[in-house]
């Protein structure tokens, strides 16, 4: 065992999603041996529809040499193109910043992305526990203990919580903590078949319609994928959005964009009901403190960016590897727990309140509709700019370089 392992004892990931499986490969990584612990019976497959892992993202997977088997299963993403619904071109802006190794911004559906974490995980050897939903955290002055609603408990060193935007161990920890803030939108999305678009396969198309926005990108010659913000008040229940029929839904939305000027009508009908996935969209405010005691949260379950920001996935990917840094540089938990809230919440916390402006863009109406499509050329030739999304898109994190002091050795063999 490692002298980091030594030091804290085994970890206790809860939550094997984005946040969990990372966390858990870049703690292995520093030489501290954990175990997974996922509430779901199995892998997510056939959860959500898809997402975007921002080169910032593939930068801190790549510090951990995770990257690579992400963007295989994905479609590169270099540019998104921002226009109305009448046609109207609003501007380009680079979706990433490559990789020394070329890689750079990935498309691909969730469940997918969730299969290529758990898998290298488990290929790594972490252990990974479905089935096993926390329901409650006890400590000691050496340990913590998970307990879950099957009844059986394990003891760690330290406890992860990274399961999500729902996160039991958040609540547990602080019961006072932010609780998620309805966004004001419901993002449907699915992919569609068989649709030959005269479109680049390396470019986003994100769409102001006069109703609702809209956003596609071809995967190959004849699927694409696509997804659909509408702004909704109140926020609906999820027994409510269980009940509406996919036909519904596609009904609804083919009426939505009718007056727009792009082939929303044509991937909304080529996509199986079975494919379409419809949720609401929510932000999180991270709460006062990230940690208690010997616990420590991540991810979604610490903080949540609207999918308007393209950063949702990536930021849980860098917490995952900044937590594992500062564990290996810090004495103790206190000082190691406290030092990553210090590297992540400045950046966290400007992240969400960019994605907050761009929310409201989406439900614009008449008058803000017409001030924006006016504004917004200007604001994309000035964001086009390389050195403007370096502080986001170009974050990098010196895996080996220590927390706070200068160059490391990592504690691992």
């Amino acid at each position: 065992m490692s002298i980091v392992g030594r030091r804290y004892g085994r970890g206790l990931v809860i939550g094997g999603g984005i946040a969990g499986s990372v966390a858990a490969m870049a703690l292995q990584r520093v030489g501290i041996e954990c175990t997974i612990f996922e509430s779901n019976p199995g892998p997510s497959d056939g959860v959500g529809a898809f997402l975007t892992v921002a080169s910032n993202g593939l930068d801190a997977l790549q510090a951990i040499d995770a990257h690579r088997p992400v963007v295989a299963a994905g479609v590169r993403t270099e540019r998104m193109v921002l226009s109305s619904g009448t046609g109207k071109f609003l501007g380009t802006i680079e979706a990433g910043v490559p990789l020394t190794d070329g890689s750079t911004t990935t498309t691909l559906e969730r469940a997918r992305l969730h299969r290529v974490l758990h898998d290298e995980a488990r290929r790594r050897g972490i252990p990974i526990l479905h089935g096993k939903r926390l329901v409650g955290i006890e400590e000691t002055v050496t340990s913590v203990v998970a307990r879950f609603a099957d009844g059986s408990a394990e003891e760690g060193g330290f406890l992860v919580g990274g399961n999500g935007i729902w996160s039991a161990t958040r609540s547990l920890l602080d019961p006072r903590a932010p609780c998620p803030e309805y966004a004001g939108l419901l993002g449907i999305g699915g992919r569609a078949r068989g649709v030959e678009l005269d479109a680049d396969p390396s470019t986003f198309e994100m769409i102001f319609g006069a109703r609702a926005f809209f956003g596609f990108l071809p995967v190959d010659r004849r699927d694409v994928l696509w997804f659909a913000n509408l702004p909704i008040r109140p926020e609906p229940e999820r027994a409510d959005l269980a009940s509406v029929s996919a036909r519904a839904w596609k009904e609804r939305l083919v009426e939505t964009f009718a007056g727009d000027a792009f082939p929303a009508r044509e991937l909304i009908e080529a996509t199986e009901d079975g494919a379409l996935r419809t949720a609401t969209m929510h932000t999180l405010e991270p709460p006062e403190s990230w940690s208690r005691g010997r616990c420590v949260l991540v991810g979604d379950a610490a903080h949540v960016t609207s999918p308007s920001s393209g950063q949702g996935a990536a930021l849980a990917m860098e917490d995952g590897v900044e937590l594992a840094r500062c564990l290996r540089d810090r004495p103790d938990l206190a000082s190691a727990f406290g030092a990553f809230q210090d590297l992540r919440e400045g950046r966290v916390r400007r992240i969400l309140r960019a994605a907050r402006r761009t929310n409201s863009d989406k439900a614009a109406g008449p008058v803000g509709r017409a001030i924006r499509d006016a504004v917004m050329p200007m604001m994309m030739r000035w964001m086009a700019s390389p050195t403007r999304q370096l502080w986001l898109l170009g974050h990098h994190i010196d895996f080996t370089g220590a927390v706070g002091g200068p160059k490391a050795l990592l504690a691992a063999a």
